[in-house]
């Protein structure tokens, strides 16, 4: 049985990346190919010499909303407010800092433009329901008024907030960014592409669910919180389309893996869906879609590094995170990446 303790690992806080590195593809690159059981030291640009035509990179084109923001209650109480789940036009699932002042009745007020009302609790998480009122459109209002979630560990301010954006990144949504794909430009998926790499986007919103830590001592009792995907019918043609045809799928960050796995069948077909998922992957898992991976470098004892363990071993991502560590690779959302495959 595993625990959460198993996830471990050593990391000298000064390899926390504070700042994303310029241009994006020039970040490190680790690669492991598992067959050959060896490791290549190369840069994010250098991807290309690992993918071949016929590939399917598939990419979550979810977009982070400018999700932080500051209100206050009728006494004065400062509170921040972090956006994770939309239920419908007015509606969202929200955490709240510090919760003890929004109580379900409680009003908090951003600024003369928006402003929201707590009208439940959701027991599991400790979230808040809250509905908002505003003027205009609510994406335009947040852009204004709101700030991008950036995580704790970072503590430099972010200069340009597109930086915490994909690139590709199109239908907002998201309350972190599905930061593996932070590393692409414009200029190395046109690359990508002039290969013959088919590029496929999906779509799931990271909320809650993906940052939250695991309490629970034993894996099994440890439940994800649920996030909104989709994948079109097209989407799911070009994934089926290389299945039958046994060409590679590549999924751009522990999302995309996600998202293709909750909706794939035993033999690794996927369908078209809208849904919610609560999927939570850790070894032993089997993955029925993806054939590799690529990804950041993730938190000790998180649900990402225990999904990047399942496409390998704990034991052979632990020795690749020990070594990553002696290589002074740059660590979690603006830092280097893997490819696994």
């Amino acid at each position: 049985m595993l625990k959460t303790d198993d996830f471990d690992y050593y990391l000298p806080e000064e390899l926390i990346a504070q700042t994303p590195i310029e241009p994006r593809d020039a970040s490190r690159l680790l690669v492991y190919d598992k067959s050959a059981d060896k490791i290549y030291h190369e840069h994010f640009y250098d991807i290309k010499k690992y993918l071949k035509k016929g590939d399917v990179l598939v990419r979550n084109n979810t977009k982070v909303l400018p999700a932080r923001l500051f209100a206050h209650t009728e006494h004065g109480g400062k509170v921040e407010v972090l956006l994770l789940k939309r239920f419908d036009l007015t509606e969202w699932e929200v955490l709240v800092k510090p919760g003890k002042k929004a109580q379900v009745g409680t009003e908090l007020t951003i600024n003369e433009e928006l402003s929201l009302k707590v009208i439940g609790k959701i027991e599991e998480t400790g979230s808040r329901r809250v509905k908002f009122k505003f003027n205009g459109v609510f994406e335009e209002v947040i852009s204004r008024v709101g700030e991008m979630p950036l995580p704790p560990y970072i503590k430099e301010k972010l200069k340009d907030k597109d930086r915490y954006q994909t690139v590709y990144a199109k239908i907002d949504g998201s309350a972190a960014a599905p930061t593996a794909g932070l590393h692409f430009t414009d200029r190395l998926l046109a690359e990508l592409k002039d290969m013959g790499v088919e590029i496929v986007d999906v779509l799931l919103h990271v909320g809650l669910g993906t940052f939250r830590p695991v309490k629970a001592d034993d894996l099994s009792e440890h439940h994800m919180h649920s996030e909104y995907y989709e994948i079109s019918e097209q989407a799911a043609n070009a994934v089926n389309n290389a299945k039958r045809e046994g060409r590679r799928i590549i999924a751009v960050g522990t999302t995309s893996v996600r998202t293709l796995e909750s909706a794939a069948d035993e033999n690794g077909f996927i369908k078209a869906v809208k849904d919610n998922t609560d999927i939570f992957i850790y070894p032993p898992y089997k993955f029925k879609c993806v054939d590799a991976l690529i990804t950041n470098f993730h938190l000790p004892k998180s649900t990402l590094i225990m999904l990047v363990s399942a496409f390998s071993s704990r034991e052979k991502v632990l020795d690749i995170y020990k070594t990553a560590v002696e290589e002074r690779y740059r660590f979690f959302s603006f830092g280097d990446a893997c490819f696994f495959f």
